[in-house]
């Protein structure tokens, strides 16, 4: 796994979705802000993750997608747990606690490996296959 590649692409990925999640407050579409932000993320963590995993497999190193989409993860609940958390949630009466045991934060992880695990079946494996026996 190409660990600077990795890194660079969760960050940005991170920094897309809380922006996403920060911005949707200013859009008033459903009555409770905290479920369209969690609504707005959730659907925008799908295209996001697909185009990082894209920008990730354009190196040479193909590891499977789980581990892509993993490694995705954790980088963002890292930076959720350094600033997200402390910054966003815990000054509007959130924790810690609240926050990584919701099960929002759990379905986005299962977004993040998932469609990195999708795009490796549908766009790289079939590359790998072919120039292994080529």
């Amino acid at each position: 796994m190409q660990i600077v590649r990795t890194l660079v692409i969760g960050i940005l990925i991170w920094i897309i979705g809380v922006s996403l999640y920060s911005l949707s407050f200013f859009v008033s579409i459903l009555k409770d802000a905290t479920l369209q932000a969690n609504l707005i993320l959730s659907f925008g963590v799908l295209p996001l993750v697909w185009l990082g995993t894209k920008l990730y497999y354009r190196g040479k190193n193909n590891p499977k997608g789980y581990w892509v989409g993993l490694a995705f993860f954790l980088i963002a609940g890292s930076l959720d747990a350094l600033i997200t958390v402390p910054y966003l949630i815990v000054p509007s009466g959130g924790s810690y606690f609240d926050f990584f045991t919701a099960i929002g934060f759990w379905l986005i992880g299962i977004e993040f490996i998932g469609m990195a695990t999708l795009y490796w079946y549908t766009q790289v494996r079939k590359k790998v296959n072919t120039t292994h026996y080529s």
